[in-house]
């Protein structure tokens, strides 16, 4: 007798995905469908790293984020990052335009070599009052390391309870490291100021916009109203230390100075260049300058390249930071945020500004002013004497005498260097 013998195979078991596992594969295909740089994944064996942090212990959502930040660390984009839920919170909070609780430091990445830098301090921050200026390298934070911790984990760990202080050790532009203790309190964002600037023979409208959050072109459109009823002869734009923001709210501000123009142009992973133009009526169609420095970056210098490229306004300051990226940002499952860069954009004329910033048309004399708008700006001095120099050439280009608004502007500060009143240069 033949006995057959059959035998049945099948596959192991599948292994069902924990809630944390979930969350990183929700996090790869995120960033696999729109990274601006997919070449990128081929270098850093992208689905071998998927499998490494799906394959780790995770226990908890603190397990899960690590393995996140680690997966993602190989892209070597900064800005492409895991929010925790609390750091969540404070993002969209501030893009509200709401307060904060901190020392009020806007920070950003050096793509290049990892260090965390001040891009601008928040006006009437502690981190203002102490005098923290642009370009500042923050070194340790509580004794940690923020090239470890990376952006958010800094960010994070430079918020807290108002009242409570931080140990801060940073490395100012051209001087040496040093350490600060800094009492962390509720910092009023307020990103619109506006006043009215009088001399002699000119009345000028002020408006200064720190960050792009939600309500600021409504709150711009509003100033503008406000400008306009005081009959204002021009006005003068101050981005300075306007880290940026909602991009969307940086158009809708260029949008009510520049009509019928392209504002920007973005690239996006296909290398393909999409323009952005503005519509055809504006708010405002007058004389005007604007303000840029160091702590000038993201959306901001979209609206700077924008009114420069298009000749709307001339640029005075200093260059700009360099942020160029444009970021999706997306809530995950478990409340937590993922920001993905899927663009960089370029200036209407298509000038990078990725790490490369906006240089002024004119640049204003250092060291810049500390408290931009305040009664010692001297770059808003300078601001007010050449927007009047512009406005005197208009009058007499209209009785037919020719001149130059630079040579005006010169023969200005000339003549106030000689009264010995301080150099012309504003504060930031």
């Amino acid at each position: 007798m033949i006995i057959g013998l059959c035998l049945v195979l099948t596959a192991p078991p599948v292994r069902a995905l924990n809630d944390g596992q979930q969350l990183i594969l929700e996090s790869w295909s995120l960033v696999n469908e729109g990274f601006l740089e997919p070449e990128k994944f081929n270098e850093i064996q992208w689905r071998k790293l998927r499998k490494e942090a799906v394959g780790k212990s995770i226990a908890s959502s603190e397990d899960a984020y690590s393995a996140i930040e680690e997966m993602l660390q190989p892209l070597g984009d900064p800005y492409t990052r895991l929010l925790r839920p609390e750091d969540y919170l404070a993002m969209k909070a501030s893009n509200l335009g709401s307060e904060i609780n901190g020392v009020g430091l806007q920070l950003g990445a050096n793509p290049e070599d990892g260090k965390i830098v001040v891009i601008a301090p928040l006006e009437g921050s502690p981190a203002a009052n102490a005098g923290i200026v642009s370009g500042t390298v923050v070194v340790k934070v509580n004794g940690e390391s923020p090239k470890s911790l990376g952006l958010e984990a800094t960010a994070a760990k430079l918020r807290g309870a108002t009242g409570s202080q931080v140990v801060v050790e940073i490395k100012p532009p051209n001087e040496e490291t040093r350490e600060i203790t800094l009492e962390r309190r509720s910092v009023d964002l307020r990103p619109v100021r506006t006043k009215r600037l009088r001399s002699e023979k000119h009345t000028l409208g002020y408006l200064r916009i720190t960050q792009f959050s939600e309500g600021v072109p409504l709150q711009v459109e509003e100033a503008l109203q406000e400008l306009s009823e005081k009959e204002v002869e021009g006005i003068i734009l101050d981005l300075r230390n306007n880290s940026g923001g909602l991009v969307s709210s940086g158009l809708a501000v260029a949008d009510a100075f520049i009509s019928n123009s392209p504002i920007v142009q973005t690239r996006n992973r296909e290398g393909i260049n999409d323009s952005i133009p503005a519509g055809p009526e504006t708010l405002y169609e007058g004389p005007m300058v604007t303000l840029i420095n160091g702590g000038t970056a993201s959306a901001s210098e979209i609206l700077a390249g924008a009114l420069q490229d298009n000749g709307r306004s001339l640029l005075l300051g200093s260059k700009s930071f360099g942020k160029g990226l444009i970021q999706s940002l997306t809530t995950l499952s478990d409340g937590s945020g993922l920001a993905v860069t899927v663009a960089g954009y370029l200036t209407p004329v298509g000038r990078d500004i990725q790490s490369l910033g906006i240089d002024p048309d004119r640049v204003l004399d250092q060291p810049e002013p500390l408290e931009p708008g305040g009664a010692e700006d001297r770059w808003l001095q300078d601001a007010e004497l050449f927007m009047g120099a512009n406005l005197d050439l208009q009058t007499l280009e209209e009785e037919n005498i020719e001149t130059s608004v630079i040579e005006e502007y010169e023969d200005f500060t000339e003549a106030t260097k000689s009264e010995n009143q301080p150099g012309l240069s504003s504060e930031a």
